[in-house]
């Protein structure tokens, strides 16, 4: 090995990395909790080293996209960190598009295997282009794998996976983002992007080893995949998955294990204050709160405040293209600046700039535009919309926003 490669190995960092030191520091502490299903930190870093030397012996190899089209579980949450471990690069799959649509992003990102749970499955078969060239299944929450397609049991796992040799800049995942346009575009995100943004996450949404976490909104959307259980993973936090987003499941979870982290947009955090179920249980042990997507309404925030007087509250802006938390308004700061977006998270640089990328002045709308190593390395196979994404040096979210004296950003339009 010549000295640079040596160097390159010595100082190598990556999402599998992250995931093995966290299994070392915190060994037999819990890490997931799905259904009847639960593993240590240990075990989870275990069973990554299986599948991924799994994949490794079904011929994938460094780069290859590996596409995963299901809800919700503690096989997704293994895979996840499995793909990586395997050097091949992730393609997450929104599970409620139709059979056109998934097919056009498994022909687009390349991608040679396909993994599905029960509830997919119809859809998977139905999309898989002939690149594909294997569909394996999943077990789900409460379901095992489906049937008449090999089973994630089945990969060969007699070996160890090889040593890594992807990390930093390399390509860790491709999201689909479909914005305005009439075909998604697939954000490339290194490792190096995602585990900025993780820190980011740690330091301001406050992720503890502590923290008990509830994952119930789709892990297929970068913001529960790498805001929420990414950073809880990192700082060993225990993480409680379900792919069953329904207010009663959710109550009912939170108070069977002590849930003190929630992430959810205002229309579930809404629909848990509706719920009969919501006077039923005892929630007092939440204590972190997040949202996105949306304004929480005053008279919402007014009665989460009642309801749960221990729950402070933190709004997440960004971007699939950003990792995705660019900005966030702290809980002390919902009271006098309540609608805004807050200001940039620890690692970005945000403005809101006209056509001539001249900041505008406070209380003027403007583009919103970001610098951060969080961001993607461009979108896959699309070097012109990348170009337009980056002209001027900076990232052009398409988003319209202003800016007020004390730099909070208010979002007009997405």
């Amino acid at each position: 090995m010549r000295t640079e490669q040596a160097i390159r190995a010595a100082r190598r960092q990556s999402l599998s990395t992250m995931l093995r030191r966290s299994a070392r520091r915190h060994g037999e502490r819990t890490a997931i909790l799905c259904g009847d299903t639960c593993w240590s930190y240990a075990e989870l870093d275990g069973i990554v080293d299986r599948l991924a030397a799994g994949l490794v012996d079904l011929g994938i190899q460094p780069g290859d996209r590996i596409a995963l089209l299901a809800r919700n579980s503690h096989a997704f949450v293994a895979l996840r960190f499995a793909v990586a471990r395997a050097d091949a690069v992730l393609v997450p799959i929104n599970f409620m598009l139709n059979a056109e649509d998934v097919g056009y992003i498994l022909t687009h990102s390349g991608a040679r295997l396909l993994f599905a749970d029960v509830t997919t499955i119809e859809v998977a078969r139905a999309a898989a282009p002939p690149t594909v060239e294997a569909l394996f299944g999943i077990p789900g929450e409460l379901d095992g794998p489906p049937a008449g397609v090999p089973s994630w049991e089945e990969l060969p796992r007699d070996a160890a996976p090889p040593p890594e040799t992807r990390g930093g800049e390399d390509l860790l995942q491709i999201v689909y983002t479909s914005g305005t346009e009439s075909r998604p575009k697939g954000a490339m995100l290194s490792h190096d992007s995602v585990l900025w943004e993780y820190l980011s996450c740690i330091v301001d949404c406050e992720w503890t080893a502590d923290t008990v976490a509830l994952h119930a909104m789709p892990l297929f959307h970068c913001a529960q995949l790498d805001c929420m259980i990414g950073p809880a993973l990192q700082v060993g936090a225990t993480n409680i998955v379900t792919g069953r987003p329904v207010a009663e499941n959710i109550i009912d979870l939170l108070a069977r294990h002590r849930v003190t982290s929630f992430f959810a947009p205002p229309t579930v955090w809404i629909s848990l204050l509706r719920s009969p179920a919501f006077d039923q249980h005892d929630l007092g042990r939440l204590a972190k709160g997040y949202y996105g997507a949306s304004i929480m309404p005053v008279e919402v925030l007014r009665e989460l405040r009642e309801r749960l007087p221990g729950l402070r509250l933190w709004n997440l802006y960004g971007q699939t293209e950003i990792a995705p938390v660019a900005t966030i308004l702290f809980p002390e700061e919902h009271a006098a600046k309540l609608g805004s977006a807050g200001r940039p998270t620890l690692h970005v640089e945000t403005r809101v700039v006209d056509e001539a990328m001249a900041d505008v002045a406070p209380g003027e709308i403007g583009e919103i535009v970001h610098r951060s190593p969080q961001l993607l390395t461009g979108y896959w196979n699309d070097p012109e919309k990348t170009a337009e994404a980056f002209a001027g040096g900076w990232f052009h979210s398409g988003d319209l926003g202003v800016l007020d004296d004390e730099g909070y950003l208010t979002v007009i339009d997405r």
